[in-house]
């Protein structure tokens, strides 16, 4: 994990840190390479080898220009400038911070004691609910779902039949998909349907209509996920990351905490 506290300039510095081995061009003898091409790209997720040729051609040549003007600004005087010798303090400071930042948080170390503990102790954070895979069959009124069910339970291929009328009369537009509503979590529906989805077992179609803000539904339960507690092998590398994260917020809080008490603050 790497902290972002930097103004866009200094991110970009640090972003692109990328291998500067390619030498795309020269000026004067000063190469431009992948850090300059990079910079003009300003996206770390494009790929500058994936573009078109006439692309990277391009990039190449606004590289090129980019180093003439900056060379240009750098002969002129520039760094005497009142308003450049500010924003230098300015890029300076974000930069100190960013990298001590990082630092602190390299240091920052988690005992396996702490984990277990964390784990123990905190059992509803590991908690994955139960996973339902259901379809189901929307209609406007109870009797017509009443009518779909009685049509399901004479059927000799309820799975079949389920699809065939999910197509022919839901209004839902996953109808044509046969209802299917994939894998989800059962508390992710509304409490209506949750609950009737949840009851059923597998293989399963409601007994009777059920009413939510949408309408009366048939659903018919496929398969499902029990609830489970996910064990500490599971998850103790997110815990460690958890705790790692927990401890450097506490300390960079107490030091800036500490540091409020010494100094003198005016706010206006």
């Amino acid at each position: 994990m790497k902290t972002k506290f930097l103004s866009s300039l200094c991110v970009l510095a640090l972003s692109y840190n990328i291998a500067t081995a390619n030498v795309f061009a020269t000026v004067d003898g000063e190469s431009i390479n992948a850090d300059d091409i990079a910079m003009v790209i300003r996206n770390p997720q494009v790929d500058f080898s994936s573009l078109p040729k006439e692309t990277q051609t391009a990039v190449i040549n606004q590289a090129v220009e980019k180093k003439l003007l900056s060379k240009e600004a750098i002969k002129s005087g520039i760094k005497s400038n009142p308003q450049y010798i500010e924003a230098m303090k300015k890029i300076e400071q974000d930069l100190a911070l960013e990298i001590w930042m990082q630092e602190k948080f390299s240091k920052i170390t988690v005992s396996e004691a702490e984990i277990l503990t964390f784990h123990k102790n905190n059992p509803d954070q590991f908690v994955v609910p139960t996973e339902l895979k259901a379809s189901h069959i929307l209609v406007k009124t109870k009797d017509e779902a009443s009518q779909i069910i009685k049509e399901l339970n004479s059927a000799k291929d309820k799975k079949a039949k389920f699809a065939e009328l999910a197509k022919s009369k839901s209004l839902d537009p996953n109808g044509q998909d046969g209802g299917d509503l994939g894998w989800f979590f059962a508390n992710q529906m509304v409490p209506e349907f949750s609950k009737a989805a949840s009851s059923l077992k597998a293989g399963e179609i409601s007994k009777e209509p059920v009413q939510t803000q949408f309408g009366f539904h048939v659903i018919y339960l496929e398969n499902l996920k029990p609830s489970k507690t996910l064990t500490l092998n599971e998850v103790k590398e997110d815990v460690k990351q958890l705790l790692v994260e927990e401890k450097f917020r506490n300390e960079i809080k107490q030091l800036a905490d500490n540091l409020r008490k010494k100094a003198k603050i005016e706010i206006k």
